[in-house]
């Protein structure tokens, strides 16, 4: 295969460098550059992408691989084939795995795999805590000479403030951003959707947003007095996304995620009890969707990220209460994104595309979502008005827990290019 690229014909839209033009990217052992020679045009391969988007490559940094010890429902080769298929060229994965990512060991571990099996660029997180039991801070520095890119008991939240302060001390000295998944267990006991109308008419026990809203605003707190960057994940509900709006406005270092699925569904979605709606946070009111599309819109959230958190059938087979939490997210996460805040005509696609490339890679310093001349050839082809109907079925990844099954979405991602090498030409999956 030729070491050249040459893509055609193109809408260009790289918004980390506020580009958007009809144009021709050009590529050279793996590496975007300015323009090719004449005789390597002669030699290059040639995608002629007229009436397409071509993009940076997504990049998602909320992503469960489940290597090691749950591989049954995903592992990094799975889930990175997932992953290409839906546009992303770089992926971050959390460390809630089995044993939990809390030693160098484990680390070094999930890097060994990644380099064996990942079909994109792949970076580990590590945990705050030792076995997540948010009881004793994990060696954080440990971690970082591993090339974990940050720290999170993602899954799990730490509950106690003094241990908290520690950690967020810690990640600072070692200049790596905290993820949390803010959750006051003790509100939440039992918990298993949104508290509120639906809760009450299926006689189910309520997850009341309070307790997002709580561990936000002590995050606040902690990032405000130690000037450390914390990174809240899926943000759910209306008041959560204020208070980081507020934050923002004094300067705070502080971030936040929507997930498609936040922005997507609301709780009436279990009125059925179906268990592919089930995930925490949970799906919350009409008003809190509606208050995160605002929250996105005015970059009081700053991104888009998937929490692809895959299940077996069986697993998910069962009483609503019993259920695992999450769903699968990759391969819809750009149509879902469309749908909602594009073809809606709440924004433009530059802006949307910032959300999913340079703006989080810039959350946790990643070398990726830009096609800056000298970067790494990661690229996504996009039909943003494609429909397609969604089908688990055919999807790339080990798990189908996917809750918008058989439902009509537009925007398809017609070729992904990791180091100038297709990975997915819009079908199937093309191994390297």
């Amino acid at each position: 295969m030729s070491n050249l690229l040459w893509i055609k014909n193109g809408r260009i839209i790289d918004p980390a460098n506020q580009r958007d033009e009809t144009g021709d990217i050009f590529v050279r052992e793996g590496v975007l550059v300015e323009s090719l020679g004449i005789a390597e045009k002669e030699k290059a391969e040639v995608i002629d992408a007229s009436g397409l988007v071509v993009s940076p490559g997504l990049v998602d940094i909320h992503v469960h691989l489940r290597e090691p010890g749950q591989t049954h429902k995903e592992d990094i080769a799975s889930g990175t084939r997932a992953a290409a298929a839906g546009g992303f060229t770089t992926i971050v994965c959390m460390p809630n795995t089995s044993p939990p990512a809390d030693n160098p060991g484990t680390i070094r571990r999930i890097n060994d795999s990644i380099t064996r099996n990942a079909l994109v660029n792949v970076h580990p997180t590590g945990c705050l805590t030792v076995d997540m039991k948010g009881e004793q801070l994990a060696p954080i520095g440990s971690l970082k000479n591993e090339g974990i890119v940050a720290v999170t008991d993602d899954g799990l939240c730490v509950q106690n403030n003094e241990l908290m302060r520690r950690a967020v001390e810690y990640a600072r000295m070692f200049n790596l951003p905290v993820m949390d998944h803010c959750q006051d267990a003790s509100m939440t006991q039992g918990s298993v959707m949104h508290e509120g109308y639906w809760s009450l008419r299926l006689g189910l026990k309520g997850w009341p947003s309070a307790a997002e809203d709580l561990i936000i605003a002590r995050n606040v707190v902690l990032s405000r007095q130690f000037d450390a960057h914390i990174h809240m994940q899926h943000v759910s509900s209306a008041y959560g996304v204020d208070i980081l709006r507020r934050a923002k406005k004094r300067g705070i270092q502080v971030t936040g995620e929507a997930t498609p699925h936040h922005l997507f569904f609301t709780d009436a979605c279990c009125k059925d009890y179906d268990t592919l709606y089930k995930m925490n946070p949970p799906l919350r009111s009409e008003e809190d969707r509606e208050a995160i599309i605002e929250g996105i819109l005015d970059g009081s959230l700053d991104i888009i990220a998937t929490d692809h958190a895959p299940h077996t059938a069986d697993e998910k087979d069962c009483e609503f209460d019993y259920a695992p939490n999450g769903i699968i997210g990759m391969e819809t996460a750009l149509a879902a994104s469309l749908e909602v805040l594009y073809h809606s005509k709440k924004c433009d696609l530059p802006f949307l595309l910032s959300l999913l490339t340079h703006k989080p890679a810039e959350i946790l310093n990643l070398a990726a979502g830009t096609l800056s001349a000298g970067a790494l050839a990661d690229i996504a082809i996009i039909d943003p008005d494609a429909e397609w109907t969604v089908d688990p079925a055919k999807f790339t990844g080990k798990s189908t827990n996917c809750p918008w099954n058989g439902m009509k979405l537009r925007g398809k991602v017609m070729r992904t290019i990791v180091n100038g090498l297709t990975v997915w030409d819009g079908e199937s999956i093309i191994a390297q």
